[in-house]
């Protein structure tokens, strides 16, 4: 069996254990059951995420029998660790859609059909629904020292803030993930609980829950927060949050975020992200101190992921898009692909029977895309070889362009010189 506590420790995927001195030996010893829970405040699961997903991976790949839970129950009250206020409440409909959505995300990373150790897909509801309230203040409540729950830095933290309390809701959040390790331990066999660095509290919750209940020792093991170099979380854009689900990001914007990712984080993405050896990875980190602008590093990052997480028909999708921004033809495309591809290009409404008749000459259409200043500029810049339509240099001044020369259902693709777009939009 893979000495998988090593294999953690150099990737710096270890931040806090519950045991430094036994846990490896433990882990070694035999195969175990652990989990990693995964709140459905969405109906994908974001960049962040991909942590804990991913060492449940290794787990598995390891010898190891991960259970991935989807807090159906807990996601009705929402976990306060790390939030700086309490956060809207979701309906029991929305929540059931968004753990529809987060189950098949982590069917592409987790092998459910291990013969030997596959992994399991649980959600709280399942457990947590068929409890009294009564009952869960018997059972579970009278278990939690209030004084010691005061201590926690998850609780703590908001207490001290004087523009945001804690509300008896989320105080309450940390009996339910406790109690969700003691089921999985007496349905499971589940002995070990991932998380990241926040969910410490939680965690250390459910372990004494079981040593009170069940008399038994459970472990638990936190990564880091994925974060860039500056402090801030990865994964969020100027655009919003960096979705695992091709609907909320595509294949093409999830592949430009980790070929942006900066020098001084690669390193770390390489190590936490994907199984690549530790030769492998070194040599990448070579290679980058001596030549950076390369980018060797962020491609086969970029190329890992997004094979991961959107096969290698997202991936083909994402680098031919890429190729296209940086010169290739562009044909057989929607709409949609190319808004994904050229997000952040000026573009401009026309309606489309200007593309009928005679057609749209293409120097008025430099001069409509503001590709040009006047005519006078725009004849210049074809005569010099610079104007392109769909990526396809134009050669005359007397082009008219018609529906055929559209990229897609609708647009049109304009380019002055080698980086310069624009984009016509011609509607009916």
């Amino acid at each position: 069996m893979q000495d998988i506590f090593a294999e953690l420790k150099w990737r710096g995927l270890i931040h806090q254990t519950t045991d430094d001195a036994h846990l490896p030996t433990w882990l070694n010893a035999a195969s175990r059951t652990l989990y990693a829970g995964f709140d459905p405040t969405a109906d994908s699961l974001h960049v962040g995420s991909l942590m804990p997903l991913m060492i449940l991976r290794r787990f598995q790949r390891a010898g190891h029998k991960p259970i991935a839970l989807v807090g159906g129950a807990t996601g009705m009250i929402g976990d306060p660790s790390g939030k700086s206020e309490e956060r809207n409440l979701l309906s029991l409909d929305a929540l059931r859609a968004n753990v529809r959505g987060l189950e098949a995300q982590m069917r592409t990373v987790l092998d459910f059909d291990n013969a030997a150790n596959p992994a399991v897909l649980v959600n709280n509801y399942d457990w947590m629904s068929g409890f009294s309230f009564l009952e869960f203040l018997r059972d579970v409540g009278k278990n939690f020292p209030v004084n010691v729950m005061l201590a926690k830095d998850s609780v703590k933290s908001r207490l001290e803030r004087s523009d945001a309390g804690l509300s008896y809701t989320e105080f309450s959040y940390m009996l339910l993930q406790a109690y969700d390790f003691v089921h999985l331990y007496s349905q499971h066999g589940c002995e070990l609980q991932l998380g990241a660095s926040d969910q410490w509290g939680n965690i250390t919750a459910g372990i004494d829950l079981a040593r009170r209940q069940k008399s038994v020792q459970l472990y638990g093991l936190t990564c880091p927060l994925l974060t860039k170099s500056d402090g801030s979380k990865m994964g969020k854009t100027e655009s919003g949050t960096v979705w695992l689900s091709a609907a909320r990001t595509s294949p093409y914007a999830f592949y430009q975020y980790w070929i942006n990712v900066d020098d001084a984080d690669a390193g770390k993405c390489l190590r936490f992200l994907t199984e690549f050896s530790r030769e492998e990875i070194e040599a990448l980190d070579a290679a980058r101190a001596v030549e950076p602008a390369k980018r060797e590093s962020q491609r086969r990052l970029a190329e890992e992921l997004t094979r991961l997480i959107h096969d290698d028909v997202g991936l083909d999708s994402a680098r031919r898009a890429t190729e296209i921004f940086f010169g290739a033809e562009i044909r057989e495309l929607s709409d949609v692909q190319l808004g994904e591809i050229f997000a952040d290009v000026p573009s401009k409404e026309l309606p489309r029977s200007r593309l009928t008749g005679e057609g749209l000459n293409v120097i008025d259409a430099l001069v409509e895309a503001s590709l040009a200043k006047s005519k006078g500029d725009a004849r210049r810049t074809i005569e010099q070889g610079g104007a392109y339509v769909n990526n396809r240099r134009i050669d005359g001044l007397t082009k008219q362009l018609s529906p055929a020369d559209l990229a897609s259902e609708s647009v049109m693709v304009l380019r002055s010189g080698k980086k310069k777009y624009a984009l016509l939009r011609f509607r009916d």
